[in-house]
């Protein structure tokens, strides 16, 4: 865990507990080299600007992200958070000064196991910003986990799917790929899988009821990929459906980008 490129302690961090204003990014990083890592920039910059007001040198969020990973070229999750220290409940609407949190895990090996969803309604606050903001989602992933699913998938107040609660979700409809149209945080991996599929974007507002004439599902996410959905509630598909492997074959097939 570094902050600005330097180790950091309890006493630069406790804002990100005590007043849990920020934004972030997280990518799979091998051999020092990031799929879609000018998405990742451009998100943190986006992000940035709409929380903090003040444009980020994303040059410098490249180089601590560099020197956090060190020389080893072992599979990593690195998390870049963007927050000021400065700032906590009673000034938090003074000039800002970001920080940024490099923090690094081990990225999980081997292939993602098949997902089971469980639908619930809920909006994340602004949907477009990847925000620090995450209590709502994680009671609600909490709460899946407890009745036997793996994460939820939101639903909007009128009822049509949004975004599962840190990944995006497509669907396989015959030889089309469908996503849902909804406000949603737009995914660095969804949108190379869009621009590797080089056809038409096809959106269509889906409801629950529409998903037993779906015929696979995915999810996207930038540290796993793309990932089989195994269910939404009552409705259920293979994992091993062509079109899901093929989606994992144009996916790793997209060249990286060197940090």
């Amino acid at each position: 865990m570094e902050l600005n490129g330097a180790p950091t302690g309890i006493d630069q961090i406790k804002a990100l507990a005590l007043t849990n204003y920020g934004h972030f990014t997280s990518m799979l990083v091998e051999n020092n080299r990031v799929r879609g890592l000018s998405l990742h920039m451009e998100r943190l910059a986006r992000d940035c600007r709409h929380l903090f007001n003040v444009e980020l040198d994303t040059d410098r969020v490249r180089a601590y992200v560099s020197k956090a990973l060190g020389s080893g070229g072992a599979a990593t999750v690195a998390r870049v958070t963007i927050y000021d220290p400065a700032l906590d409940l009673g000034s938090i609407g003074s000039s800002a000064d970001p920080s940024v949190l490099v923090t690094t895990r081990t990225a999980a090996q081997g292939q993602s196991k098949p997902w089971r969803l469980q639908t619930v309604s809920y909006r994340r606050e602004i949907p477009a910003v990847k925000h620090v903001g995450l209590f709502g989602t994680m009671r609600h992933r909490r709460s899946a986990q407890r009745e036997g699913f793996d994460d939820v998938l939101f639903m909007n107040p009128d009822g049509t799917i949004s975004e599962i609660a840190t990944s995006n979700i497509g669907f396989v409809r015959g030889d089309q790929i469908i996503w849902p149209r909804s406000e949603c945080l737009p995914g660095v991996t969804m949108a190379l899988l869009r621009q590797a599929l080089d056809e038409p974007v096809i959106t269509e507002p889906l409801t629950p009821s529409d998903l037993h004439d779906m015929d696979a599902a995915f999810a996207t996410n930038a540290a796993t990929g793309v990932r089989p959905v195994r269910s939404v509630d009552s409705a259920e598909w293979s994992a091993d459906h062509k079109e899901l492997r093929r989606l994992c074959e144009l996916y790793a097939e997209i060249p990286p980008e060197h940090l």
